[in-house]
């Protein structure tokens, strides 16, 4: 909670080796279950290790825990984080460290954990398109762990929550379906890239086969480039075809 009493690289060390003693028994007894790890901003402490998606990507490839660990995603604890409600999805996704996701909801305002029941088509719909860009997310899989307001008292209340989350998840589910299969978006996506792919030197800086001084001779004679729109507007409008 305070690091006036803590040794913060002592506490990250020690919590990497009960990460590992986990590891050790897991397979001292042939277990096969996909370990995660879930990230929750500002809950419960103030230096801690999985504040996002990409904090615990660094606390694990530092202790070389990565290959034993995968990331479930709370996007309400994304937006805890500062980040959009699918950012720790797609930063995890990115890496092949997306193991499960629970479909929380949140108020962006609120400094809190609320667990709300997904029911924005826009926010499911960018959320399912990178679980089918990755190519599904088996053995996990997206789960409620979500409550009901204080309000909603009656017992038709879990019902209707339950039932619309998984309606919202399903439209968004369709949605990504057929954003991929027009493919609009890829599109726009690989043009964008273009250059990466037909330039020779972009070539060998993908490749680690370049320099700064090669790069700075390059820009010195070509010029300067051609802006290209990147066409931001006209993607987001775009996306609510598919909502």
């Amino acid at each position: 909670m305070t690091a006036l009493n803590t040794d913060v690289r002592a506490e990250l060390d020690h919590m990497a080796e009960f990460l590992r003693m986990c590891v050790a028994h897991k397979k001292k007894i042939g277990a096969t279950m996909q370990f995660l790890i879930e990230p929750k901003a500002r809950e419960p402490t103030a230096h801690q290790y999985d504040y996002d998606a990409q904090t615990v990507m660094g606390f694990l490839n530092h202790y070389g825990l990565q290959n034993d660990f995968k990331i479930n995603i709370e996007p309400n604890h994304t937006t805890l984080a500062g980040h959009d409600y699918e950012h720790c999805i797609r930063m995890s996704s990115a890496f092949s460290m997306l193991g499960s996701v629970d479909c929380n909801a949140g108020q962006p305002y609120l400094g809190w954990d609320t667990d709300e029941f997904p029911s924005d088509p826009r926010k499911a719909l960018l959320c399912m398109l990178i679980i089918v860009q990755q190519g599904g997310i088996a053995p996990g899989g997206n789960n409620f762990d979500s409550k009901l307001r204080r309000e909603s008292t009656d017992l038709e209340d879990m019902f209707v929550a339950h039932i619309g989350g998984m309606d919202c998840l399903a439209r968004g589910l369709r949605g990504a379906v057929k954003l991929i299969e027009e493919g609009v978006f890829d599109k726009a996506i690989k043009e964008r890239y273009r250059s990466w792919e037909e330039e020779d030197l972009a070539k060998k800086v993908v490749k680690g086969e370049s320099s700064l001084e090669e790069v700075a001779k390059f820009a010195k004679g070509k010029g300067e480039p051609k802006l290209a729109s990147g066409k931001q507007e006209y993607l987001e409008q775009m996306l609510n075809r598919y909502i």
